[in-house]
């Protein structure tokens, strides 16, 4: 008997805000994302949404350097903004999931995981996989973290999914969907770079090219930009679990994505 299908589709922070304007989300893109999840739902597979923080938490958190931990005496205090920064974005996210009819369920990641050096070691998913017998949709987030060794960190979403992959690949055939601002992954910034050159598949072949290739989004960004995402991911595609990195601001494309229908996009595998 074949394994039950997960997506676990990321909504990235730089697509559902304006990463150059604090607290500012990107309304209308959220609320078309939320509908192309709707109208693909299905008995057959399970979803659990992830998204990334952009211009909300990213700001506090660099203004307090979060991402190093307690560093100074207003550490504990820029720690506690910057998960209410994040959870007011989740909030918004969550609100379009509901007005559209799903049954969704939002997820504190700072409240059930504990991190080494940013990198998660212990999570309490037992909530989660119940939400996903019951056929709901788990939402979790881009979250401040408590840091065994640094006091506290970024949990990234592609850092949360790590943790939830390695942990439910033994019960489901998951794929990870990220929406990004652009196509995939490209040779050189295409922000910056029009003749910068589509890559397709990122697999053993030429990931340490593809890794010289890659820079920090641009905008304010405490996780590492696309160069984390790809490293986190490419992990997980040694482990079996493919990533699809798509354009969320094409219309369509992540409801394509979730119905297996072809989409342009860069494929991470090994």
């Amino acid at each position: 008997m074949s394994m039950r299908k997960l997506y676990m589709v990321k909504l990235g922070g730089s697509l559902i805000t304006d990463k150059r304007k604090p607290y500012t989300p990107r309304v209308e893109v959220i609320k078309r994302l939320v509908k192309e999840i709707r109208d693909s739902l299905s008995t057959s597979h399970r979803v659990i949404i992830g998204h990334g923080g952009g211009s909300f938490p990213h700001v506090s958190a660099s203004k307090y350097e979060t991402h190093k931990g307690f560093v100074n005496r207003e550490s504990k205090y820029g720690m506690a903004v910057v998960h209410y920064d994040a959870s007011r974005l989740n909030m918004i996210v969550m609100e379009e999931l509901l007005k559209n009819g799903v049954q969704a369920f939002p997820i504190q990641p700072s409240s059930i995981s504990l991190a080494e050096d940013s990198r998660i070691v212990e999570m309490y998913i037992k909530p989660l996989k119940t939400l996903l017998e019951y056929d709901m949709v788990p939402v979790v987030y881009g979250d401040v973290g408590i840091d065994l060794k640094q006091g506290c960190c970024i949990m990234s979403t592609e850092e949360i999914f790590r943790f939830l992959s390695l942990s439910l690949k033994d019960e489901y055939s998951i794929r990870i969907i990220m929406c990004e601002e652009v196509d995939g992954i490209y040779t050189k910034d295409p922000f910056k770079h029009p003749d910068a050159e589509f890559i397709e598949v990122v697999s053993r072949e030429n990931i340490d090219i593809v890794m010289e290739y890659l820079s920090s989004s641009h905008g304010i960004d405490v996780t590492g930009g696309m160069k984390h995402k790809v490293e986190v991911l490419y992990g997980l595609a040694k482990e079996g679990i493919e990533t699809l990195i798509i354009n969320g601001l094409a219309e369509g494309r992540l409801e394509k994505a979730l119905k297996e229908k072809p989409v342009k996009g860069t494929l991470i595998r090994y």
